[in-house]
């Protein structure tokens, strides 16, 4: 672990560690340090209790939803599945969202090997596009990991051939949930029209 270093009285570090004499620091640094340290400390501060508020209202909401549904004898913690609340008034609304991370298991190194059987054996008949957009499909990231997004988009495909069904198959059942991230958000109506704006936690939309 490490330990933080402690700097002599009449010194400043520098951003390379090297210790400078106060005196040979300008004013204009100075300054600019102090005003940058107390904002973004601020801004730390602002950061935990975001996360503290995230915590506690993904609790409220799951011990309503818990409450509604025991109300019909359903036995539930209220803490998995998409919910929207509206307040009495209709003035404001919030959403929870639980987003899945989606991965894909080994099947998907079969339902590529189909996929190339099917692009070969079509050879000069096949659509440009298509082969095209099945090697777009399994391109990799620079760490290594293929685009649930472009791979699912090949099930949209309206192909009949019966091995490309094949790896349409093997890539469903290749699908694995590999966490589950909860999202909470927060709107309020506009009178005007009666639609509802976000309550934006995001320092830089408002």
């Amino acid at each position: 672990m490490a330990t933080e270093t402690t700097i002599p009285a009449g010194y400043w570090q520098d951003a390379n560690g090297n210790l400078i004499p106060e005196s040979k620091v300008k004013d204009i640094d100075k300054l600019r340090h102090q005003v940058v340290t107390d904002l973004c400390t601020m801004a730390e501060k602002s950061r935990d209790g975001l996360a503290a508020f995230k915590v506690l209202a993904m609790q409220e909401v799951a011990a309503l939803v818990s409450t509604s549904m025991e109300q019909y004898g359903v036995k539930a913690g209220g803490e998995k599945g998409n919910v929207t609340l509206v307040s009495y008034d209709g003035k404001y609304k919030l959403v929870r969202q639980m987003q899945d991370k989606l991965v894909f298991g080994e099947q998907l190194m079969a339902a590529k090997a189909l996929i190339d059987e099917c692009v070969h054996e079509w050879a000069q008949g096949a659509n440009d596009n298509i082969k095209a957009l099945v090697n777009h499909a399994f391109q990799t990231d620079k760490e290594g990991k293929i685009n649930t997004g472009r791979v699912l988009g090949l099930r949209r495909l309206d192909i009949r051939d019966t091995k490309w069904q094949s790896a349409m198959q093997a890539i469903a059942d290749s699908i694995q949930t590999a966490s589950t991230k909860p999202y909470v958000r927060f709107y309020k109506r506009i009178d005007a029209t009666g639609d509802y704006a976000p309550i934006s936690l995001d320092v830089a939309a408002v």
